[in-house]
């Protein structure tokens, strides 16, 4: 099931205020693979943020963006129509037009972005979107994605103290709140309220995501066929170490 700040339209809406270009490093490190790439797929594109970027920057070749909510789809389509967005997931492939089924030896890179990687909560969930990954790859073709480091547990800080305020079109306020509910050993599920001048009620959604480890990456990512070519800690490709924020792997289709 998508989660409610993904499917519902007027939360959507709201996904680049609070996820503007330059409100995070990790942006200008995926664009720069981006822009390297001939074919890109961005799996869990929301509203294909990272690809209008690269459009705009004059990058030729072929960029898909994939995604299960339409609403964030939309978005992307209303900005862009020069990139293709599907709706579907890596392991089924696009859900419609001529394309549908899964993807097999097209892309030159394939990225997941956005701490999209935590979505899949059990080891046969994440088994089966990177062996998808890898199938949609060509020869030596590239993955790439980060994971919150479980270490860092940046669930400690998912509460109404660190309310984020954000300047809404026509100059309304926009907020939101996270509140944590529960940690069960790696899964951490909390409730996100979003509020906007005029609206009569917030919006509500609940997620829950993954906090694997380097290990478990890695070796879930053996299995399916990668090799991990790089391993970071933080955006400008340092070291990982118990006190980096995230896990940001590089890994090459074998």
């Amino acid at each position: 099931m998508v989660d409610a700040h993904y499917s519902d339209p007027d939360l959507a809406a709201l996904y680049d205020l609070f996820n503007t270009w330059h409100s995070s490093p990790q942006n200008p490190f995926y664009l720069e693979l981006v822009m390297a790439a001939g074919d890109a797929l961005d799996a869990g594109c929301g509203t294909g943020k990272l690809h209008r970027t690269a459009r705009e920057r004059g990058h030729r070749g072929r960029l898909v963006g994939l995604d299960p909510a339409e609403a964030m789809l939309r978005v992307g389509r209303a900005d862009r129509e020069d990139i293709e967005w599907r709706l579907g997931d890596l392991v089924a492939g696009p859900s419609q037009g001529q394309d549908r089924g899964p993807y097999t030896a097209e892309f030159d890179l394939v990225t997941m972005s956005g701490h999209a990687f935590q979505v899949l909560l059990t080891d046969q969930e994440a088994r089966a979107h990177l062996a998808a990954a890898r199938r949609a790859l060509r020869a030596g073709g590239m993955l790439a994605f980060e994971t919150r480091n479980p270490a860092a547990r940046a669930w400690q800080k998912w509460t109404p103290q660190h309310e984020r305020r954000v300047t809404a079109p026509e100059g309304r306020t926009a907020t939101s709140v996270h509140t944590l509910e529960r940690v069960e050993g790696e899964l951490v599920t909390f409730c996100t309220a979003y509020r906007i001048d005029g609206w009569k009620e917030p919006g509500h959604s609940r997620s829950t995501l993954r906090f694997p480890g380097a290990e478990t990456v890695n070796a879930l990512l053996t299995e399916a066929g990668f090799a991990v070519q790089g391993q970071y800690g933080d955006w400008d490709r340092g070291p990982l170490t118990d006190a980096s924020a995230e896990i940001i792997t590089l890994a090459r289709a074998l």
